[in-house]
């Protein structure tokens, strides 16, 4: 299986639908890593293979990352906002 192969196989993108602009692209693949790393860890702790308060850590800590992607990319604010408390 060649490297592209492998990684299309374990990191699977969805197309993505929304509002293109470059923000919500990334947030978009930010989004995709995060449910496919969750999915891991639930299926290994589901396995026994970690506890359940180490998974619960690591998804609290990717949820974190996520949160801090989304508000260095400006997910979800009005640019226009300080304008019109300005006028």
């Amino acid at each position: 299986m060649a490297d592209n192969e492998k990684e299309d196989f374990l990191y699977p993108r969805s197309k993505y639908y929304g509002k293109v602009n470059p923000e919500n692209m990334v947030f978009n693949a930010n989004l995709q890593e995060f449910v496919q790393r969750v999915s891991y860890i639930c299926s290994l702790e589901t396995n026994g293979k970690i506890d359940p308060h180490q998974a619960y850590k690591e998804i609290k800590n990717l949820w974190k990352q996520l949160k801090e992607s989304k508000k260095q990319l400006g997910i979800g604010e009005d640019p226009f906002k300080n304008e019109e408390m300005d006028s």
